[in-house]
């Protein structure tokens, strides 16, 4: 089963895969690194886990929906 279509205004969700937009020093992490959203906080922040390919997370830290991608990996449904 495909999931709709999200639209631009859409938050993203619990457990959605993205991809930094910018490099963050600070936090270790590079443009493009992949994480998952682990949990959503107030006022719009994300907690996000960083995860090596064996499952161990490398850094789990807080973003802004502003800062990141959500990937997808199958086709969504087109509305229309």
């Amino acid at each position: 089963m495909m999931k709709a279509k999200r639209t631009g205004n859409e938050e993203p969700s619990i457990l959605d895969v993205v991809a930094l937009l910018t490099d963050s020093p600070a936090k270790g992490l590079a443009r493009g690194q992949v994480g998952t959203i682990a949990k959503l906080l107030g006022e719009g922040a994300l907690l996000l886990e960083f995860s090596d390919d064996s499952g161990r997370a490398y850094a789990i830290t807080t973003c802004q929906p502003a800062e990141l991608l959500v990937l997808h990996y199958a086709p969504e449904a087109v509305a229309g």
